[in-house]
């Protein structure tokens, strides 16, 4: 970052010289601190040993390896990595109907037009003013006796008035509003960030309790054969009545699980036709299941110097920083003098045609210059506010930094971490069903009591339960890797016609 310049130096550019080239100098000045872009943190990657090595393999469907790909830039539609055309259809869905873009749009054309309407303020300001009077003069006013006469008296005139932008504090103006403009244009981008990874993520977890749901009616059907079998030898007086008991105990307990799943599923479901722009009434039921999604092998990730530019909360962070910076500069220029150039044409006639009649023409031109002599300490307080605001802004931008950094490293360590659960989830699973497998044997053959088998049967359901999970998480840790290397944005156009100021509208149109 440069350091400010001075009020010296700001005086400098009006020293010396004839009046005339000293305001060429003053037009050309412009006080406070030029803006320069932070630089990037000097790391080579997100982990200290750089990027992870390719993730375990699970022998089930979302168990494939990773690996990760250093440098690779992301596509813009980065969620059809996913090779499923459900959840293409609901992220365009989202984009085109979400009230949150539209007013993401609305924002950055409000920003843009504000940009627009302060750039008026470098050229001078014209008006025209006309009028018609009638009036009655009294004669005695004049030391004159009897009764005076009405006439009429019109007026036409054009006034032209300019602030000389000496200092540079309107350019810095436009140059804050410009910043402004930008940190609107990464809020758009955040937006669409933030929204098609939600309905991403939603869809995952709509299909992972839908799994789950699966999973637990066939727990359900296999423990309602069971009870149904062990109700049989109960008849044949091979087991105890207890061991009946304990079987439907089991099952209740089972099906006492498939009622949260269902809420879950419901909920899920409300959240992702919300993200969708539509309300809970207007579910058709569309879904993606686990199946159907495609794990992707090669995952990007991004230099950490170029991951400053994409992700959109930093590039927003940095507009901020620059809207903080220019505005030091028009606190400056504030504290200098202010000079304007003011001029009038206009002709007076006693008939609107005499208006432009030989000697009705009247002009006048006329400079200023103001400056503060005494105010309390306002307009010093004002730049020092404005510094300390920087300082403020660039201690964010840094801090936003750090959690960015944060974010991707976190998504490389739960891609890497969660196909290691993956496949033990898998191999613990097996396990369990080869357990639940001998010990239904062994209790048939007598060798062990009932509880053996009741607790093999409820570790499987556990098993099969956390399996899904993990299979899901597999997906849903690569959205979260795409989200936090900024979504690709950069590779294709979100902005629409209603992000952009509008030119052909009428004069005094509201809506």
């Amino acid at each position: 970052m440069r350091k400010h310049k001075s009020l010296a130096a700001a005086s400098a550019c009006v020293k010396g010289g004839a009046l005339a080239a000293s305001l060429l100098l003053l037009h050309g000045c412009m006080v406070g601190p030029d803006f320069t872009a932070p630089d990037a943190p000097r790391v080579n990657g997100y982990l200290p040993e750089g990027n992870p090595a390719p993730t375990a393999t699970a022998e089930v469907h979302g168990g494939a390896s990773q690996v990760f790909l250093r440098g690779r830039d992301l596509p813009g539609e980065w969620w059809k990595v996913f090779g499923n055309k459900q959840i293409d259809a609901f992220v365009t869905e989202a984009i085109q109907n979400h009230p949150d873009v539209a007013a993401a749009q609305a924002a950055l054309r409000a920003a843009r037009e504000n940009v627009l309407a302060q750039e008026g303020s470098l050229f001078p300001q014209v008006s025209a003013s006309g009028s018609g009077t009638r009036q009655v003069v009294s004669n005695a006013s004049q030391n004159q006796s009897g009764n005076s006469s009405p006439y009429n008296l019109y007026n036409a005139s054009v006034s032209v008035s300019y602030v000389l932008d000496a200092w540079g504090g309107t350019r810095r103006q436009v140059e804050a509003l410009q910043a402004q403009a930008e940190y609107q244009q990464y809020q758009l981008e955040a937006t669409y960030l933030s929204l098609t990874a939600n309905v991403v993520t939603a869809a995952i977890s709509d299909a992972s309790l839908r799994a789950q749901i699966d999973a637990t009616n066939d727990i359900i059907k296999s423990e309602e054969e069971q009870l149904k079998l062990v109700q049989r030898q109960f008849e044949l007086g091979a087991v105890a009545q207890s061991d009946v008991l304990s079987q439907q105990s089991n099952l209740a307990q089972t099906q006492a699980t498939l009622p949260p799943l269902q809420k879950q599923l419901a909920q899920q479901r409300n959240q992702l036709m919300a993200y969708l722009g539509r309300l809970p009434s207007e579910d058709r039921g569309e879904h993606v299941s686990l199946s159907s999604l495609t794990l992707p092998r090669d995952l990007p990730v991004s230099l950490p110097s170029a991951l400053v530019r994409q992700r959109p909360d930093i590039a927003a962070a940095e507009a901020t920083l620059h809207k903080a910076t220019a505005t030091v500069g028009v606190n400056v220029a504030n504290m200098l003098p202010q000079i304007q150039i003011s001029s009038s044409y206009g002709r007076n006639g006693l008939t609107p045609s005499s208006l432009f009649s030989p000697g009705t023409a009247a002009w006048s031109v006329a400079g200023s210059l103001s400056q503060t002599v005494f105010d309390g300490g306002t307009l010093y307080h004002d730049k020092e506010a404005a510094i300390a605001s920087r300082e403020q802004a660039f201690a964010t931008y840094k801090s936003t930094v750090i959690s960015a950094f944060r974010d991707v490293a976190d998504s490389l360590r739960a891609i890497e971490a969660d196909a290691n659960t993956l496949k033990a989830q898998l191999a613990y699973e097996k396990a369990a069903q080869d357990s639940v497998k001998i010990s239904r044997t062994q209790y048939m053959a007598g060798a062990v009591t009932y509880p053996s088998v009741l607790t093999s049967e409820q570790n499987y359901q556990q098993a099969v339960i956390a399996r899904v999970k993990a299979q899901a998480q597999r997906f849903s840790d690569t959205a979260a890797l795409f989200q936090s290397l900024g979504g690709g944005w950069w590779n294709r156009v979100d902005q629409t016609a209603q992000s952009l100021p509008r030119t052909n509208a009428g004069y005094f149109q509201d809506h």
